[in-house]
């Protein structure tokens, strides 16, 4: 796979992937078939022109596709990647529900890589520049996480007691919000570019380590009454990684 230098490209890459994932029935392309959701929108919002600046969020999201697509390459290549990453590639073959093994691949992607390629993206420039595009990106993301909602109970059917369990109690199976990811990147981006090259890898270090601790959140819950649901919902779903993804893409 040739590095991507556009956001079709980025596309062909991510359905290589996912065909690479049905075929060895590996739940890695569970992420990625909602990452290449996610990007195909954005891939629309740029070619209607929606950004105030398209060329620079074009160039900004393809950094971030790549940070994904480079350590998937690179850990089934047998070389080192971050510790989130290796994290959600290693738990692959746990006994995780669907959402559980995406929410792994949003956790890494979203709280490590988005602040690492925003600020490489906008060296220097000023980074205010991209802010109001950064945030717009987060309502397409919206869009999609409450279509997804949808989507997945065709392939997890008891994925509604989560909801349930959520209203009534203050433990949560998931303590991490989509808008909060990305404001958390935003910081991590500002970080990030105000630090000189040499002071960049051990910031970067720092964050990875609290992306895993989030990670592992996301794995093993604290609420034993959550972990018994989750082992319930994961009971119930479609163990097929082809059909599970065949379903979600049906429209």
């Amino acid at each position: 796979m040739n590095e991507p230098k556009t956001i079709k490209e980025v596309l062909v890459v991510l359905d290589t992937i996912i065909e690479e994932c049905i075929a060895k029935n590996s739940r890695l392309g569970l992420f990625a078939y909602l990452y290449r959701r996610t990007t195909a929108e954005i891939l629309k919002e740029v070619e209607r022109g929606g950004f105030e600046n398209n060329k620079q969020l074009e160039q900004m999201d393809v950094a971030f596709a790549n940070l994904y697509i480079d350590a998937y390459k690179d850990y089934n290549s047998g070389k080192k990647v971050s510790a989130s990453w290796l994290f959600s590639f290693e738990n692959a073959g746990e006994e995780l529900t669907i959402l559980q093994h995406i929410m792994l691949g949003v956790n890494a992607h979203i709280n490590l890589d988005l602040g690492i390629a925003t600020a490489a993206t906008m060296y220097g420039k000023e980074l205010t520049l991209i802010e109001n595009d950064f945030n717009k990106v987060n309502d397409i993301l919206f869009t999609i996480t409450n279509e997804m909602q949808d989507r997945l109970s065709r392939v997890s059917p008891l994925l509604f007691l989560l909801d349930l369990l959520g209203k009534n109690t203050d433990e949560k199976v998931i303590d991490f919000s989509m808008r909060k990811a990305r404001e958390q990147s935003w910081n991590s981006a500002n970080l990030l570019w105000a630090l000189d090259e040499t002071q960049k890898p051990e910031a970067i270090a720092k964050i990875d380590l609290l992306v895993v601790a989030l990670a592992k959140f996301i794995k093993d819950p604290k609420s034993k009454l959550i972990a018994y649901v989750l082992k319930g919902i994961r009971s119930f779903e479609e163990k097929n990684v082809g059909l599970v993804i065949s379903k979600l893409q049906k429209d």
